[in-house]
C-alpha cells in the first residue's frame, strides 16, 4: 500500500489517498490518533460502479460523519473497470445492454443482471479483503470491521467470506441477481438496511425479498419515501449508531469509548 497524497479536512479528519497495486484508494482517520490509544474501528465504505471521482462528495460526506462524530477509520476503494482503473470490456457490454434494456421495455432481465453484478463481485470481493489486509496492519487501526453501502451484492458476498466484518449497512437500491439471494441466506452478522420506497431503478419487492432471505438474526429494515438519492439526512446517523453499537464492543471491554455511544 503506498500513500501518494494526505491534508486535513476541518481540523479533525485526515484524509490519504493510496494505491494498491493498480487500485486506488482513499483512508480516512481520525486527525488526533495517540499510539497509546485502543485502534479504531474500520468501516469500509462501499459505493456504485460510477468512479471515486464522481461519487468523493458522498463518499467523504459519510467518512467525516464516522471519523469526525465516532472515532472510526473509514476506507474506500475503486472498483474494477471504474473511475480511473482500465475499462473491462465485457462489463462495457453488460453496461451497453442495461442502458437498452432500460430504454426499450424498462426492465431488465437476469442474464442481463447477472452478466453485470456476478463478475463484478467476484473481482471486487478479493481486492476488499486485499485492502483490508493492508489497512488492518496500519497503526491506530484494529477493527472490528464494518461495511456499508454500495453494490449489494459485494456487501452480501463479504459478509459471507470475511469473518472479520462483524456488521453490515446496505442500501437496497441496486439490481441483484438471483443466486446472491441464497448467498443471502448464509449472512449471519447484523444487518441495518435502508431502502427508498420510491426508488425508480429498484425493484421495491425484490429488496424486501432480500431482506427476508438474509440469516442474521439481528436485522432491520429502514423504508424512507422518496427516489434513489433521496435518503433522509437523519439516516446517516442512524447508521452510524448502529455500527458504534457493534464496533464499540472491544473498545467498552478495554474501558475506552468511541465519541458517541
Amino acid at each position: 500500500m503506498h500513500f501518494s497524497s494526505e491534508r486535513r479536512l476541518d481540523g479533525d479528519v485526515v484524509e490519504r489517498e493510496f494505491t494498491l497495486g493498480e487500485i486506488p484508494g482513499i483512508l480516512w482517520t481520525p486527525a488526533a490518533m495517540s499510539p497509546d490509544a485502543v485502534p479504531a474501528p474500520l468501516i469500509l465504505i462501499g459505493h456504485p460502479p460510477l468512479g471515486l471521482g464522481r461519487m468523493y462528495p458522498r463518499l467523504v460526506g459519510r467518512a467525516r460523519h464516522y471519523v469526525a462524530e465516532y472515532g472510526f477509520a473509514a476506507a474506500t476503494i475503486e472498483l474494477p473497470g471504474c473511475g480511473v482503473r482500465p475499462r473491462w470490456a465485457a462489463a462495457e457490454q453488460a453496461r451497453a445492454d442495461l442502458r437498452r434494456a432500460m430504454e426499450s421495455v424498462g426492465a431488465v432481465g437476469g442474464e442481463i443482471i447477472d452478466a453485470l453484478i456476478l463478475p463484478l463481485v467476484d473481482r471486487a470481493v478479493p481486492e476488499w479483503r486485499a485492502a483490508l489486509d493492508e489497512l488492518l496492519s496500519l497503526p491506530g487501526i484494529g477493527g472490528p470491521v464494518g461495511y456499508e453501502g454500495g453494490v449489494i451484492s459485494i456487501g452480501v458476498r463479504l459478509a459471507v467470506v470475511e469473518p472479520r466484518i462483524v456488521a453490515a449497512g446496505f442500501f437496497a437500491g441496486s439490481l441483484v441477481p438471483a443466486a446472491m439471494f441464497e448467498e443471502a441466506r448464509r449472512v449471519t452478522v447484523p444487518l441495518h438496511v435502508l431502502l427508498q420506497w420510491d426508488d425508480e431503478g429498484n425493484d421495491r419487492q425484490a429488496a424486501l425479498d432480500l431482506f427476508d432471505a438474509f440469516g442474521s438474526r439481528e436485522k432491520t429494515l429502514h423504508a424512507n419515501l422518496g427516489g434513489h438519492t433521496g435518503v433522509p439526512e437523519f439516516e446517516l446517523d442512524t447508521g452510524a449508531r448502529f455500527f458504534a453499537r457493534h464496533l464499540n464492543a472491544d473498545r467498552a471491554e478495554s474501558g475506552t469509548t468511541s465519541a458517541k455511544p
